[in-house]
């Protein structure tokens, strides 16, 4: 057998354990699984965080029944709130190991893009 096979093959027996027996560490409430929350929370901000734009346009338009509102201003807080979501995401992925802020809560409220305000 060749030593690449052997190891690749090591290396997927050695995930295959890891996914048998990390579920066992993580408990509900645990460290592991807040980190793992918080790693989660990041990555999902990182890659969602445009959506803020168009969500505030429509946003800012229904509630001020007003379009060229959702244009112009909708647009202004869209590309902010995008910038600051993104950033809250890279910084929760960067930090995710430490408990920063306190017991690994959201940085940023809604805790996502999609949830409710």
């Amino acid at each position: 057998m060749r030593k690449s096979t052997r190891f690749i093959i090591t290396c997927m027996l050695v995930l295959c354990v890891a996914a048998i027996t990390l579920p066992a560490f993580a408990e509900e409430g645990s460290v592991i699984e807040k980190m793992g929350k918080k790693l989660g929370r990041g990555i999902v901000n990182i890659v969602t965080g445009w959506v803020e734009l168009p969500m505030n346009i429509y946003d800012t338009s229904v509630d001020t029944n007003n379009p060229l509102m959702g244009i112009t201003y909708g647009t202004l807080k869209g590309v902010g709130m995008a910038v600051v979501r993104t950033g809250a995401g890279a910084y929760d992925t960067v930090t995710f190991l430490f408990p920063m802020p306190q017991d690994y809560s959201p940085v940023l409220q809604p805790e996502f893009v999609f949830d409710e305000k």
